[in-house]
């Protein structure tokens, strides 16, 4: 049975119309397209959008009916009515807090160069997006894009808020769990036996207005944790961005209360929404760390000792930093930050000799990413990203002369994986990665010996969002996507320790 389903209904909503052409260009092939403009645009910009949505329906979109001008007269409900009509499983949006170029010191605010009429119209529509969800029940993913948010030309829309890449997890009584984030927070579903087929889900978790992305990590006991943004109205007029957690100690319960971790920039309505999305990471000794890039495009860090204890909000310097920073654990126990650069197609790495050592800012990585695709390697203190030339997949860890090559170079977004996988008493490392127009596939390498080839096979799935693998405590191998209906879609390896094959798909 193939994971394969009904043609995914994506909404763009923008201020205007010229504004919705980056958003449509990054939608890849096989969408059901609607736009919405909150406002009338010229005649240039009209026809800008219409030669975008001609050329989306060339690369395999079915574009839905003319752009349509919703007006501002009655706030967000025109906006609303709209999407209750078109019910779109996904909504794109602009960013709804955009990346400053300067900073006016005279009236003390940020200087950015695009209009305030963009983030206003993402914000009505992730309001509006909400709304529709809690009243049907049903699932509304929300992507929102930076513009600009390289400092580079000619650099695609890049995500604000980044899709988990290890959304699926093992909890502490063996149950499998996935966590997705929704525009009315995070949703989850949850296996009823381990090992199992039956599935309960997708519920929409309790917790604070949080803002469309997720980051899941396990702690050393195996305990997932999750990492977001929370949104809240400051007295005084506009609003405050925090880092939030919450964890979930056993499966199927309620996670604990989400615990604002604050922010390296509170209190400041302008500086503190522009706080990036936070990585984090667990030490051998059971600390953890969460990084975030902050206001001056700088990386700033909490700590939390294995005794409960918190450090204050503490800054790395160095070279300015964009919005994809991945956190590691290397085999040692110790926590390591990669951050792509802000200005160039460089990647930094903070590392510190030691758990009371200072940290080092090493400029040397020897690779450029591909915007997006970096992610934590399977095994300890790896990372994986795409080759910014070829667009293949490689792994790199300290000490390495150079990157990998792991082949594969269709497809785009990170790789992600899991370690320990069996197979005729070898241990080997299974990978995942979303292939042409949204299609999986799975390579398999022997564990540490990436250098020795990849076997790539395709699965019969096409996903969402990005695929994910786990292996249980029993060795089940469980393959995870989202199929474009918003419906889990699930396969388990058919042996635990014979072959790489996975059994017939079944969606929950």
């Amino acid at each position: 049975m193939s994971a394969t389903s009904s043609t995914e209904r994506v909404t763009i909503v923008a201020a205007r119309h010229r504004e919705a052409v980056a958003l449509v260009e990054a939608e890849g092939a096989g969408a059901e397209l609607t736009v919405l403009c909150v406002e009338e645009d010229g005649k240039d910009g009209r026809a800008a959008l219409d030669r975008a949505l001609a050329d989306a329906g060339r690369r395999g979109c079915k574009v839905v009916g003319s752009p349509r001008t919703i007006g501002t007269q009655d706030g967000g409900d025109a906006l609303l009515r709209e999407l209750r009509a078109l019910r779109p499983q996904r909504v794109r949006l602009a960013d709804p807090d955009p990346v400053h170029v300067s900073y006016d010191e005279e009236r003390d605010v940020p200087v950015h160069d695009e209009p305030a009429e963009n983030a206003d119209a993402a914000l009505a529509a992730l309001t509006a997006a909400r709304e529709l969800q809690l009243e049907s029940g049903t699932p509304v993913f929300v992507d929102c894009h930076r513009a600009g948010a390289d400092g580079r030309s000619g650099t695609a829309p890049q995500p604000r808020y980044p899709h988990p890449a290890h959304w699926l997890t093992e909890g502490f009584d063996g149950r499998l769990t996935a966590f997705l984030p929704s525009a009315a927070g995070v949703v989850r579903w949850t296996q009823r036996e381990p090992g199992g087929t039956a599935w309960q889900g997708p519920e929409l978790l309790p917790g604070p207005r949080l803002m469309p992305g997720l980051r899941v990590v396990r702690d050393t006991h195996g305990f997932p944790h999750l990492f977001a943004l929370r949104r809240t109205p400051l007295k005084d007029g506009g609003d405050d961005i925090a880092v939030v957690r919450a964890a979930q100690y056993r499966t199927g319960h309620p996670l604990t209360a989400w615990h604002s971790l604050g922010s390296p920039n509170p209190g400041n309505r302008h500086r503190s929404r522009e706080v990036g999305f936070p990585a984090a990471a667990f030490d051998g000794a059971g600390g953890l760390f969460v990084f975030v890039r902050n206001f001056g495009h700088s990386v700033s860090y909490l700590h939390q000792g294995a005794d409960g204890v918190w450090t204050p909000w503490q800054h790395l310097r160095g070279v300015r930093v964009a919005d994809e920073l991945v956190a590691v654990t290397t085999a040692a126990g110790e926590v390591e930050l990669y951050a792509r650069a802000r200005d160039s197609a460089t990647v930094l790495r903070w590392h510190r000799s030691g758990p009371d050592g200072a940290w080092t800012e090493d400029r040397s990585v020897p690779f450029s990413p591909c915007p997006g695709s970096m992610a934590a390697g399977p095994e300890p203190g790896t990372i994986l990203f795409r080759d910014l030339r070829t667009n293949e997949p490689c792994v790199w860890w300290p000490g390495a002369t150079g990157p990998v090559p792991l082949g594969g170079a269709e497809g785009a977004g990170p790789v992600t994986g899991t370690r320990g996988v069996e197979v005729d008493g070898w241990a080997y490392s299974l990978l995942i990665r979303s292939g042409p127009r949204g299609a999986c596939a799975v390579g398999m390498h022997v564990e540490g010996r990436a250098d020795a080839g990849v076997w790539w096979n395709e699965v019969p799935a096409d996903s969402a969002v990005m695929p994910a693998a786990v292996r249980d405590r029993m060795g089940t191998v469980t393959l995870a996507t989202l199929t474009a209906g918003s419906q889990l879609a699930l396969s388990h390896r058919e042996s635990p320790s014979d072959g790489f094959e996975f059994g017939h798909w079944y969606t929950v």
